[in-house]
């Protein structure tokens, strides 16, 4: 009897270690991507269209180029541009007025590098001031060079939400304003 006991257990033992192989395509996470959890409720986010990623990259280089113009024809009328210092100008009008002045009297040159690009769906807001919609996250060094002579190489954050027609309705801005106006002598 031991000796057809030993061979049982063992062969109950390996089986019982053994994967269970009757996961289906619903339920594996790593075979099916879909837009709703488990219980049929909308997930909270999804990665958006890549083309997000382009539209950014574009209105980056433009800022960099100094075409203004250009660059605010990527922001609704109604946009909100926030700095993380709690700044912020109400309307593309007083987006381009900002920037063209900056450019034109403060800011001699921009060069972007290191640029990382994140496009989000959001399509349950978690709390707070997110919005539902697409979400373009992003960061980069900047070097810039003011009309002053001085110069300064930092890293920028920002989240730029998109409205129903891919037009900008808020960018923030996460930036330590400090050494930009300790360079430019502004307290």
């Amino acid at each position: 009897m031991r000796k057809i006991l030993l061979p049982l257990v063992s062969l109950a033992l390996l089986s019982s270690c053994q994967e269970d192989k009757k996961t289906t395509d619903a339920t594996d996470p790593m075979v099916k991507n879909t837009a709703t959890s488990t219980d049929n409720k909308p997930m909270q986010s999804e990665f958006a269209d890549a083309k997000f990623t382009e539209m950014g990259k574009v209105m980056m280089k433009q800022f960099a180029d100094g075409d203004i113009d250009a660059y605010g024809e990527n922001f609704a009328d109604n946009a909100v541009y926030q700095w993380s210092s709690g700044d912020s100008l109400a309307g593309k009008k007083a987006i381009m007025e900002y920037w063209k002045n900056r450019r034109a009297n403060v800011v001699q040159s921009v060069k972007v590098s290191n640029d990382i690009w994140l496009p989000i769906k959001v399509n349950v807001p978690q709390r707070g001031p997110d919005m539902p919609g697409v979400w373009l996250i992003g960061w980069h060094q900047v070097n810039a060079e003011y009309k002053n002579g001085k110069s300064l190489q930092f890293w920028v954050h920002q989240d730029v939400h998109y409205d129903s027609n891919n037009k900008v309705d808020r960018l923030v801005m996460y930036m330590d304003r400090a050494p930009i106006n300790a360079a430019l002598g502004v307290k």
